[in-house]
């Protein structure tokens, strides 16, 4: 059975994941991290040689995460700026090919490689991870099915991947298509217990098809590791107010929203797929299955059942940057309008 940290810290701690592109300034082509950049703690290299994960520290408040991923944002900009590199944040980069990207040569990422092959190639995308801290396994999936039926209103909110390849593809979010290509990805199956799901995950490795439970792309997971509900669905935002705010959103949500059993996993299907073709401009199903609410109203209707939960961590001022946030709009807009060069020097720009 996988061992557990969960009831090891204080409950309702939280940490970031971001996962940033870099890049050649000049020509814009991706880059592989230089060894100096990463400390294999704080910084680490991720699949694909050119993306770099960016980890904060388990923290009491969303400020203590705030104030630690600005400093490694800092630090990430100055180690690639000495090699004469920047890094971007987006869910996608722009003009780059997912499949001629370079794998980090790591033993477990050539083995998924050579396992999912295509799908693992195409997989040069970004996201956010929020990391929950609960108090105990049986708690941490009641919080999951909990906040599930929200998650296609974060992907929608969050959506950053217009482009794929140097063109639209029709998407707000690609991102979120390109991890549909993977197994064990979308939602997670309904599980009747933790062990359960510990059982599921150890079947895996047992069988040789993965190496850890961290080969599970599902948009939300236990994290028995940390102790921690990983909340996996926003694409990577690129301005660092924006990340902070969906770890305040989605903190409050893990701690505010009530457990109805399990989420009715047909709606959530068809949820995300709207969320990622229209993002902020999506009607999602409401969690009640009765009737569509168009992003912004189904919003502010989460912001208002998790109401107490923000006021009891002081966060509820960090959502203002969630406000008419349309960021693959932005990336249209401007790539529209100057190309796709443009956007990727302002994407640079703006992280």
């Amino acid at each position: 059975m996988i061992a557990h940290a969960f009831g090891e810290t204080d409950p309702w701690t939280v940490g970031v994941e971001e996962e940033l592109f870099v890049v050649d300034p000049s020509t814009l082509d991706p880059v592989a991290a230089p060894s100096g950049l990463l400390d294999g703690r704080r910084l680490k290299a991720e699949l694909h040689a050119a993306v770099l994960e960016l980890n904060t520290g388990v923290h009491g408040s969303v400020a203590g995460v705030g104030a630690e991923l600005a400093d490694l944002r800092a630090a990430a900009r100055r180690g690639a700026g000495e090699a004469g590199l920047a890094v971007a944040a987006s869910a996608t980069w722009p003009p780059a090919v997912p499949e001629e990207q370079a794998v980090t040569p790591e033993p477990g990422y050539l083995q998924f490689v050579e396992y999912a092959g295509p799908s693992a190639r195409r997989q040069f995308c970004s996201g956010l991870h929020v990391h929950v801290g609960i108090e105990s396994p049986a708690a941490c999936m009641g919080r999951l099915e909990a906040v599930l039926p929200w998650l296609p209103l974060v992907l929608a909110l969050s959506a950053n991947s217009p482009y794929v390849a140097g063109g639209e593809t029709g998407l707000r979010s690609s991102r979120a298509e390109l991890l549909a290509l993977l197994p064990r990805s979308g939602a997670p199956p309904v599980f009747r217990s933790y062990d359960e799901w510990a059982g599921f995950a150890d079947r895996l490795v047992e069988l040789g098809l993965a190496d850890s439970y961290t080969r599970i792309w599902w948009d939300a997971r236990p994290s028995p590791r940390f102790g921690t509900l990983e909340l996996r669905m926003p694409d990577q935002p690129t301005r660092f107010e924006v990340t902070v705010a969906f770890a305040a959103l989605l903190q409050a949500a893990a701690v505010g929203l009530a457990d109805e059993g399990p989420a009715e996993r047909g709606i959530y299907a068809q949820n995300r797929w709207a969320a990622l073709r229209f993002g902020a401009h999506a009607e999602l199903i409401h969690p009640d299955g009765g009737r569509l609410v168009p992003v912004p109203e189904l919003l502010v209707e989460l912001v208002q059942r998790i109401q107490p939960a923000l006021e009891r961590f002081g966060t509820g001022d960090l959502l203002a940057p969630l406000d008419g946030l349309a960021q693959a709009d932005e990336q249209l807009e401007l790539g529209r309008r100057e190309g796709t060069a443009a956007l990727c020097r302002h994407l640079i720009a703006l992280t």
